[in-house]
């Protein structure tokens, strides 16, 4: 089973017959679906796995509450620095997704530069994704930035002015790069029919959220050390983990999140996953702040 992260533009509400049908091949195939919570192709997404009542659904959103969870499934909130505004609000879920998906499907209106970015978080992951031009009634599969960079030649400049505007600095220099050597191929997503293709490794967790999380630790503070551990699983991406530990990714959702309660055989597998490791050591009672408190 892969995790396909689905996206598109907020000017489409209605779904082409060939998207309807890739949807139909995720259904049979029991494909992990992430989805964001936005009107339009989002919307209409919800809406073909509701009417299905496929099950197999993780709603993202920035902030507190999606705006759309139609069939009430999982929820997954991506926190957002408060003075993060506009567009940038809402693309840290995507990003997110990105993150934490194998396989993208995006529904194009052919003007959104927003769908065409999530294509960009994938492909430099060394993910595939798929782009359906929606008034073209075209599927383009992009597998690396050195295609994806010969997509956006081909548009005219006010959309690459307007993907400029809306591309983090990181995002954009990638697409201005000079050519560099393909990042590596996958077998095809012709439809989506992708159970045999390999995942993406992640890197070792850096020594920041190491540090971070012995510091939780030292705290004995449980709900920071389930924090710091969920913040560095979600950063690594949970389907990977759950991959690695075979726990259920929705699980790992639940039990890494605020207010979870997971067990210890569940962190244990997690800290593993993560390349982290526990360790004891003698508690030292003369420290400063143990003595302040007798």
């Amino acid at each position: 089973m892969n995790t396909i992260f689905i996206g598109g533009s907020r000017h489409i509400s209605r779904l082409p017959a060939e998207v309807k049908k890739r949807l139909d091949n995720v259904i049979a195939s029991r494909h992990q679906v992430i989805v964001g919570d936005a009107n339009g192709a989002d919307k209409a997404v919800q809406k073909h796995f509701l009417d299905a009542k496929y099950s197999n659904v993780t709603v993202f959103c920035s902030g507190d509450h999606p705006r759309n969870n139609l069939g009430s499934w999982i929820t997954h909130r991506v926190d957002v620095p408060k003075e993060t505004k506009g567009f940038q609000f809402y693309a840290a879920k995507d990003r997110e997704m990105a993150r934490e998906a194998d396989f993208g499907l995006m529904i194009w209106d052919g003007k959104s530069p927003g769908t065409v970015l999530n294509v960009l978080r994938m492909v430099q992951a060394g993910k595939i994704s798929v782009l359906f031009n929606v008034p073209d009634k075209a599927a383009v599969n992009v597998k690396t930035v050195d295609q994806y960079r010969d997509f956006i030649r081909q548009r005219d400049p006010a959309f690459r002015a307007d993907l400029r505007e809306r591309a983090t600095s990181q995002e954009w220099s990638l697409i201005e790069a000079d050519p560099e050597p393909s990042l590596p191929d996958h077998a095809s997503v012709s439809g989506t029919d992708v159970s045999n293709a390999p995942a993406v490794a992640s890197p070792p967790p850096t020594d920041e959220t190491v540090r971070a999380l012995n510091a939780a630790l030292a705290s004995g503070d449980a709900a920071r050390i389930l924090d710091a551990l969920g913040a560095i699983a979600r950063d690594r991406g949970m389907s990977q983990i759950a991959r690695e530990t075979g726990l259920a990714r929705e699980s790992l959702y639940r039990s890494l999140d605020a207010g979870g309660n997971p067990e210890f055989m569940t962190v244990m597998k997690v800290l593993t996953s993560l390349g982290v490791r526990l360790e004891a050591k003698p508690h030292d009672l003369s420290a400063p702040e143990h003595a302040a408190a007798e």
